[in-house]
């Protein structure tokens, strides 16, 4: 082989093995979480709780998540919502349902991470034990709170609840992002905890102890501010633990421009991470020889299934050509065998965790959706989404 071919070679099978990776991690998520559950058990104590609901313009759809939080708070417990640069009534709403209510104004500094740090701020003068975070529009399971802030307490650590969020209509485009969000916010979780390794938090149905709530760095306008914190606290020492049993949920935006919306968002976020944060973060873990950081860098570096696929496609591709330029089989080999795996992972997640969410034949129409996605990734390259924006989530 000449040296050209040689250089090729190694090119070519860099690519591979990088698109290859995270499939790898993936698979392994996925078959970790057919074991037997491991289970959470909490005889912690009860901690006082601080309830803290960051909340912009939402006073349409804020009050249900405000009656079952209440309905599962002690009577010393406190609730509080961050009424954040809005132009509604949340503020006069939140106040009538019984709540503590802080409005702040500050358009220079936009996103759901600073009323965060805003409301911890607000605790400080009569500290909870655990504060717990709620998204204002999401439904709270039986125990939930209970649940997360007894593991928190116990455990000294950050804790998520399982955070579902399900389609708002019978369309195949919401049923297979129900069908992401549960391999995300399920599937991938309990294969790591199978393993007693951390998870990633997912912006609502989390708890922290309060002297780790009080140094977090919250103030973030980061489109996912939710999973960049979650790497931040692991790098501080305490990363987060999955509570399976604990349930939080909400719905899908119902119009076409909210899910839109959030779909940029946070996939435009994601990969956001993965280029800038996820390779430094990884690197860090292998220097502490930390398993628990080292881990959650591989989950982190995991993209969006869709886009996943795109790239594995895309390798298949380059490695045919390079295939036939040089006769270097291997790196169509990684390619294809990655593409085998991801299949598998999918096929698996589906019949074992989101049976009743996707049928086999609706996988099977699954790439005309991808197709449909490219443009969003497109445009992370040329129009990246940089503003931190509320959901639309009103009916259209």
């Amino acid at each position: 082989m000449s040296f050209f071919g040689e250089v090729a070679e190694i090119l070519l099978t860099t690519i591979s093995l990088l698109a290859a990776l995270p499939v790898g991690v993936l698979l392994a998520q996925v078959l970790l979480a057919l074991l037997p559950t491991r289970a959470t058990l909490v005889s912690g104590r009860r901690p006082r709780v601080g309830v803290l609901v960051p909340a912009h313009n939402e006073s349409s759809g804020i009050l249900p998540t405000l009656a079952q939080a209440r309905a599962q708070m002690d009577p010393r417990d406190r609730l509080l919502v961050v009424a954040d640069n809005c132009s509604d009534d949340t503020a006069a709403v939140a106040r009538a349902a019984g709540a503590e209510v802080s409005e702040r104004s500050d358009l220079q500094h936009r996103g759901k991470g600073y009323a965060l740090a805003h409301g911890v701020l607000w605790f400080e003068s009569d500290p909870p034990e655990v504060v717990v975070i709620l998204d204002a529009d999401c439904d709270l399971g039986a125990g939930c709170i209970d649940r997360i802030a007894r593991l928190s307490i116990e455990t000294g650590r950050p804790v998520q609840a399982l955070n579902l969020m399900k389609a708002a209509g019978p369309g195949l485009k919401q049923r297979i992002a129900e069908f992401a969000m549960r391999m995300k916010n399920l599937v991938r979780p309990r294969g790591m905890h199978r393993l007693g390794l951390p998870c990633g938090l997912t912006g609502t149905g989390m708890a922290l102890p309060w002297q780790v709530a009080k140094t977090a760095p919250l103030a973030s306008g980061h489109l996912v501010e939710d999973m960049q914190l979650g790497i931040a606290l692991a790098a501080q020492g305490t990363p987060p633990l999955f509570c399976e049993s604990a349930l939080v949920s909400s719905l899908f935006p119902a119009n076409t421009e909210g899910e839109a919306s959030q779909r940029r968002r946070w996939e435009h976020g994601h990969l956001a991470l993965i280029l800038g944060i996820a390779p430094k973060f990884l690197l860090q873990g292998l220097r502490a020889r930390s398993l628990a950081m080292t881990a959650m860098a591989l989950d982190l570096m995991v993209p969006p299934l869709t886009l996943l696929t795109v790239l594995l496609l895309v390798s298949i591709t380059v490695s045919t050509l390079g295939w036939w330029a040089t006769g270097s089989v291997l790196p169509l080999q990684i390619s294809s065998t990655a593409l085998v795996a991801l299949l598998l992972a999918i096929f698996i997640a589906r019949s074992r965790f989101a049976a009743d969410i996707l049928t086999a034949t609706d996988l099977f129409r699954a790439p005309l959706y991808a197709i449909g996605k490219m443009r969003l990734y497109l445009d992370f390259v040329n129009r990246r989404e940089h503003q931190w924006i509320r959901t639309k989530r009103d009916q259209p």
